[in-house]
């Protein structure tokens, strides 16, 4: 596998670390896990949908909780009395913890637990001032801030 650095950045420019940060996680070979399989879609213009597979998991013993710019799913097994004896078993049912980085203004809007999936909804919310707005251009030769203001200058 390549590995990049990604030093340059962190010199070059700045409030992008977190960024950088999150390259070299994503870049690092020992955090990509495939269990359990998930996939992460994308519904609309600002919705997507993480599903992750937890077949053998109850509601109970699943945990999700989104933290700043990070949502983490966990899932431990309930302890019993009864060891069951496998004659063949092929469903793993170990626990995890399974980490996602989030953009900024994603939020979780809902989970449900059906069939063996756990879907997390997400949707970015934009806050109204980081959305583009409409500048009123004024017709005239002077701006309205400027008007009121004398240009007298003195010697």
């Amino acid at each position: 596998m390549r590995t990049y650095d990604f030093s340059p950045l962190y010199r070059a420019t700045v409030g992008f670390d977190r960024m950088a940060s999150m390259l070299d996680r994503a870049m690092a070979a020992d955090t990509a896990t495939t269990y359990p399989p998930y996939n992460i879609e994308k519904l609309g213009e600002n919705a997507y949908r993480i599903s992750i597979a937890v077949a053998g998991f109850t509601a109970d013993e699943l945990n999700i909780e989104a933290k700043e710019n990070q949502l983490t799913v966990t899932a431990r097994k309930a302890e019993t009395d009864e060891k069951p004896v496998y004659l063949h078993r092929g469903i793993a049912q170990r626990a995890f913890e399974k980490t996602f980085q989030l953009a900024d203004h994603v939020h979780v809007t809902g989970a449900s637990h059906v069939d063996g999936m756990l879907h997390i909804e997400l949707e970015r919310q934009v806050p109204e001032a980081l959305k583009p707005r409409r500048i009123q251009i004024a017709s005239g030769s002077r701006s309205p801030a400027l008007e009121g203001k004398s240009e007298t200058v003195e010697a």
